[in-house]
C-alpha cells in the first residue's frame, strides 16, 4: 500500500523558514517522482515542487524558484522541501504526492499524502 506522510508545517514569520519532510512507504524511489503541492484559502491547489524518479532532476513554481529547494534521501524513503525566505502568500496546506512528471516538470499525481499546515506571519 503506497502511503505519503508529510511534516513539518508550522507558524513562522515572514523571512523565515521551515523543512517539510515526506516519508514514503509502500514503494521504491524508483517507481514514483515526489512532489509538493499546495492550496491555500479560497484558492485552487498549485504545484509547487517535484523531483525525478529517474534522474533527480527537480522543478519548481515561479514563485517559489531560489526560495525553495526539494532533495531526496533514498536510504530513508524520505523527499524533503527547504523553504526559504518564507512569504505570507506561501501560507498554504501542502501535500506530499507520488507520480510522474511530464513535459518540462508537471507532476501529475497518483498518490496524495495528508496535508501539513505552513502559516507565514507578516
Amino acid at each position: 500500500e503506497v502511503q505519503l506522510q508529510a511534516s513539518g508545517g508550522g507558524l513562522v514569520q515572514a523571512g523565515g523558514s521551515l523543512r517539510l519532510s515526506c516519508a514514503t512507504h509502500g514503494f521504491t524511489s524508483e517507481d514514483y517522482a515526489i512532489g509538493w503541492f499546495r492550496q491555500a484559502p479560497g484558492k485552487e491547489r498549485e504545484g509547487v515542487s517535484a523531483i525525478s524518479n529517474s534522474d533527480g532532476s527537480t522543478y519548481y513554481a515561479d514563485s517559489v524558484q531560489g526560495r525553495f529547494t526539494i532533495s531526496r534521501d533514498n536510504a530513508k524513503n524520505t523527499v524533503y522541501l527547504q523553504m526559504n525566505s518564507l512569504k505570507p502568500e506561501d501560507t498554504a496546506v501542502y501535500y506530499c504526492v507520488a507520480g510522474e512528471i511530464y513535459g518540462l516538470g508537471y507532476l501529475s499525481p497518483d498518490y496524495w499524502g495528508p496535508g501539513t499546515q505552513v502559516t507565514v506571519s507578516s
